[in-house]
């Protein structure tokens, strides 16, 4: 398994925001669990147990809660500093661990923490076999597109202040590989789909302010290890502006939402029809429909 992220500084950087928590920056995480509790919303049951799966400010767990389709609810983080007030049971463990016994749960939600994991294939899996049958996951995750200006910014600029370059801005998944690792980890009924959104900022410096508040910024195992200076800060925000800024001089930042869904098998559950069952041909399906 290739060691992408180096998770203790993952945690390290999640638990120091969550110690100095700048209003409005996790926008983004708010904007995840209103859409999971919306997905949750239309679900026509009710879910004994559910879990958050490293949700950082509890912001999908309360959410969740507020649709009353959850009866009780665990949170699940690194550390304590994510506990607040302790509305809902709080258990600590691992980015990459799953501290849920096999067919315990009716419900997992994971807000923006998947893109952060090495093996997220293997964390799919243990997550559908924490959920009971006909159990439901939702998750919301950062996708392919998110941060392309900064990426290609920060890029450009070490190429021509330093002659070189090296990844500052994490790999994103694609919504179609998401798919197939739900199918892989054995979910019935995947569905993954994406949101674009554009976000507005004043400068560079605003948006790395808003990613450092929420431990967002660049915790790969191969980073270079050489500070930004304030030298390189300002040509980047000189590029971006030159690239990504609006009429009125404000710039843009993308964030590209994978929204996903996926249930642990179970006898009831709608099938898709075995290869040759269908009972009309598509030929005839086709009859009558506009050209």
């Amino acid at each position: 398994m290739e060691i992408l992220f180096d998770l203790d500084l993952v945690a390290a950087r999640r638990e120091r925001a969550a110690t100095k928590p700048l209003p409005g920056a996790d926008f983004l995480l708010e904007l995840a669990g209103r859409e999971l509790a919306e997905r949750l919303d239309v679900v026509e049951r009710r879910f004994e147990q559910a879990v958050e799966l490293h949700g950082a400010t509890g912001i999908a767990a309360r959410l969740g809660l507020g649709t009353g389709k959850i009866e009780h609810l665990t949170r699940v983080e690194t550390g304590a500093v994510f506990a607040g007030a302790g509305e809902q049971e709080f258990v600590t463990a691992a980015l990459e661990d799953v501290p849920l016994a096999p067919q315990s749960t009716n419900l997992v939600l994971s807000p923006l923490a998947l893109h952060l994991t090495n093996d997220t294939p293997g964390m799919l899996v243990r997550i559908r076999r924490a959920l009971k049958p006909d159990g439901l996951f939702l998750a919301a995750i950062p996708g392919a597109g998110t941060l392309a200006e900064l990426r290609d910014v920060l890029l450009t600029t070490e190429a021509e202040l330093l002659g070189g370059a090296s990844p500052r801005v994490i790999p994103f998944p694609d919504v179609r590989d998401i798919g197939a690792l739900l199918q892989r980890a054995g979910f019935a009924l995947p569905v993954a789909d994406a949101e674009t959104y554009t976000v507005r900022y004043e400068s560079i410096f605003d948006l790395i302010r808003d990613l450092r508040a929420t431990g967002m910024t660049n915790p790969l195992a191969g980073r270079a290890r050489r500070p930004l200076n304030r030298a390189f800060l300002m040509r980047a925000a000189e590029i971006y502006a030159q690239r990504y800024a609006d009429p009125d001089g404000r710039i843009r930042a993308t964030f590209a939402m994978i929204y996903v869904s996926g249930w642990a098998p179970h006898e009831n559950q709608p099938k898709p029809l075995k290869p040759g069952s269908a009972t009309v041909r598509l030929a005839d399906a086709l009859k009558g429909r506009p050209g």
